[in-house]
């Protein structure tokens, strides 16, 4: 895995990532001119049967960014080509300042995003789902994925819809100002009772219409009735708690 040049023709610029059997290298396409920049997963041992019949069956369409892949003595490779932004857990945190129309944009960017993957693999999906493979372009405000595909195992169409959940919930954080649409789709993050990123995603785009037109109608209240909008809203809360007890 060590190898400088691959298949002369992919030059190794700087190793990202490793584990036993895999590792996760960013190189140069010497006979590309325009884009030269690729990702390559290297996967050894056993690892080459398994992740060779899982992308042997992908289809362009499917996932624009895969672009082929081939052994290269004892190791198999797999070419994506890379794509621009921030990992996720660095734009969205505790404490950030984004606006809740951005706040929506960005989950819904994340969930279509998801949605796309419905055709790949669990194992690729999944791995794609991961807080460092999340990117966000805040120039562009879009949300891209990276394919750094590490090994997983037992991964399931149900895994990728929590998978996208624990996302979002990062840009749809609960704060003292979110309003009762909101948590009503954060509980159903919670729970995780989607099979599939199908049924979540047709159940955020009811949500997210809810969500913004109860914000639109809070922010036209004054400053006393959004006070108070929230405080029938923590008693209304508090009361559902104690009866699911």
């Amino acid at each position: 895995m060590s190898t400088m040049l691959i298949r002369e023709r992919y030059k190794v610029v700087r190793v990202l990532y490793t584990e036993p059997d895999y590792a996760f290298v960013e190189a140069v396409d010497i006979q590309e001119r325009e884009t030269p920049t690729r990702l390559l997963n290297l996967y050894e041992g056993e690892l080459l049967h398994r992740y060779g019949k899982l992308c042997a069956g992908i289809r362009r369409e499917d996932c624009p960014a895969f672009q082929g892949m081939f052994l290269n003595g004892e190791t198999l490779v797999t070419v994506f080509t890379p794509c621009a932004g921030t990992e996720i857990d660095q734009v969205f945190y505790r404490g950030d300042r984004w606006s809740w129309q951005d706040r929506l944009h960005y989950a819904g960017l994340l969930l279509h995003r998801a949605l796309e993957l419905t055709n790949l693999p669990p194992e690729l999906s999944c791995a794609a789902m991961l807080s460092e493979n999340v990117l966000v372009d805040t120039n562009k405000k879009d949300v891209r994925l990276r394919y750094m595909v590490r090994p997983m195992e037992g991964m399931t169409p149900r895994e990728l819809a929590l998978l996208a959940g624990d996302q979002v919930k990062k840009i749809l954080p609960r704060q003292s100002t979110t309003l009762e649409a909101q948590l009503d789709f954060l509980e159903e993050l919670d729970r995780g009772t989607f099979g599939s990123i199908v049924g979540l995603y047709a159940c955020w785009r009811e949500a997210e219409e809810n969500i913004r037109a109860e914000r639109e109608a809070f922010a036209k209240k004054n400053f006393i009735g959004r006070g108070l909008a929230l405080l029938r809203l923590r008693l209304k809360r508090l009361r559902k708690q104690r009866i699911r007890r």
